[in-house]
């Protein structure tokens, strides 16, 4: 993609230390933030009049893939959804699914203001091609998974080790590579370790599920005695490079280990609901300075990947949960979404705010809806009002994505259609 000078005028910023103003990008980056731009030499202009200008959004755990898979199997536990429905049909997966599913989700992720993403699935080498068409930011991981099998063990690093060697800072370095060991009941003690080892001497991130769910920790307690962050801290596996998913289940030592070894967390408020996993105890955790993000998960236990709607479930399901309305403010759950996806996935300084110098990573979104109306306060209409639906404008990398809601990037219909004909495919084999 060619990049181009940028002035986004007239804008109503958010995530940024001006309220109003303009924003000109050059290349990839936001190069002034003030009025009085000259606008002389400038390769587009887009007026943001009546639009919030904000940082793009960050989901910091999802399986893109899976979208193919939206639908297949609700209204069930997560164990019976994953054994019994989910994993079978994974079986008939192949590279040319995966990259069908994960434009798909490009193309949702384009249309609802997130642009950069953590996620973890199979084939990862087709999802990275289909983000570099998209024209997104996101860490890929393959999901290791060895149940204590040697052989597939060692399957797993060299898929993991190729997959870095392929597409790790690929993409103008929008693609990275992180280690993704699925959980601490799917992978052995050799594997958890093994993954540490590696990632230290690789530098990249790691990526996991953690206590999702009651049941989950009753494996993990069977199998070593230990809660699942208990044991993972006694391994050697938590350090501040690790992001885990879900913590859900979670002792007061367990918060009081996350603290002190300076783990990230994503929390997936939707996903948690509708598998009925329980209710993180995000604000207890946000209190101790722990830096907790959002995700959606998959689209398969979601339904969509709309961070809009993810923000105003985390914040009401906090309010409701806790009986208290000052939990989890309109304030704290777009930090979530921005500056602590950010830093949860290492990338504070390049993206999550509006700032000179930072990736011009931005979204505008159209306050002139019946559902926005009045427009008294930005912040509060945001998560509790608006919806995916509403973002104008989507650039990541100083390349505009989508203008006036057209996906320019990559073509959307053509897209639907591929990931129509690849699910019914998928179904059709099981």
């Amino acid at each position: 993609m060619e990049n181009q000078t940028i002035l986004i005028k007239n804008a109503q910023i958010l995530g940024g230390t001006v309220n109003n103003g303009s924003v000109l990008i050059e290349n990839d980056k936001i190069i002034e933030i003030n009025d009085k731009i000259d606008f002389s030499h400038i390769d587009k202009v887009i007026d943001a009049e009546n639009k919030i200008l904000m940082p793009g959004m960050v989901n910091t755990h999802t399986h893109l893939s899976m979208s193919l898979l939206r639908g297949l199997a609700d209204d069930l536990p997560l164990d019976t959804w994953l054994n019994e429905h989910i994993w079978p049909m994974e079986a008939h997966l192949n590279g040319d699914y995966c990259y069908a599913g994960a434009l798909l989700a490009c193309v949702e992720m384009i249309k609802s203001g997130t642009t950069t993403f953590n996620d973890m699935y199979f084939f990862m080498d087709y999802v990275a091609r289909a983000v570099d068409e998209s024209g997104l930011r996101g860490i890929l991981s393959h999901g290791m998974i060895d149940l204590g099998d040697e052989e597939k063990r060692k399957a797993e690093f060299k898929e993991s080790k190729r997959l870095i060697e392929k597409c790790h800072d690929s993409a103008e370095g929008r693609i990275t590579v992180a280690f993704g060991p699925h959980s601490p009941y799917t992978c052995s003690k050799e594997l958890l370790k093994g993954v540490r080892k590696e990632a230290n001497k690789y530098g990249n991130h790691i990526h996991i599920h953690v206590a999702e769910t009651e049941y989950e920790v009753q494996q993990v307690m069977g199998a070593h005695g230990k809660r699942p962050f208990e044991y993972l801290d006694e391994i050697g596996l938590l350090g501040e490079d690790v992001l885990a998913a879900h913590a859900v289940h979670l002792s007061p030592a367990e918060i009081e280990i996350v603290k002190k070894r300076g783990v990230k967390l994503s929390h997936n408020p939707a996903s948690n609901m509708k598998l009925a996993s329980g209710v993180s105890p995000v604000q207890e955790m946000l209190k101790k300075g722990i830096c907790v993000s959002l995700g959606t998960d998959g689209a398969a236990s979601n339904n969509n990947l709309d961070m809009l709607e993810e923000m105003k479930l985390a914040a009401l399901l906090q309010k409701i949960h806790n009986m208290d309305p000052t939990y989890l403010t309109a304030q704290q759950t777009f930090e979530m979404t921005t500056i602590n996806g950010a830093h949860a996935l290492g990338m504070k300084t390049d993206i999550g705010t509006i700032e000179v110098g930072k990736k011009a990573d931005l979204i505008l979104l159209d306050t002139k809806a019946p559902h926005l109306t009045p427009f008294r306060h930005p912040l509060s209409h945001l998560v509790y009002s608006a919806r995916g639906s509403d973002v104008n404008t989507t650039i990541c990398n100083g390349n505009i994505l989508m203008e006036n809601r057209e996906v320019l990037s990559i073509p959307e219909a053509q897209i639907i259609e591929m990931a129509q004909n690849a699910a019914g495919e998928m179904l059709s084999k099981n």
